[in-house]
């Protein structure tokens, strides 16, 4: 069963839904009918600990540097 994601037109809510392919997916929050499925995120490919790393460049690139420990900001600054 693939999982979509979806917006009702009725309410505006968006909201992932499991779908069999014979079932009509309805909104949990007003139960319309009328929904427009959209365009699902795909998990990134890597490693967490490489995404944290391309995290941190891209922030400290910007001078964001409060989630570094206080060590950690001492080696980026060198």
């Amino acid at each position: 069963m693939p999982l979509y994601d979806y917006r009702c037109n009725a309410c505006g809510q968006q909201f992932e839904l499991l779908v069999r392919s014979s079932t009509v997916p309805a909104c949990p929050h007003c139960a319309a009918t009328a929904l427009e499925r959209l365009v699902s995120l795909t998990a990134p490919q890597g490693t967490s600990q490489a995404l944290i790393a391309a995290g941190r460049r891209a922030a400290a690139k910007q001078g964001h540097f409060s989630h570094y420990s206080k060590a950690e900001r001492a080696k980026v600054s060198k």
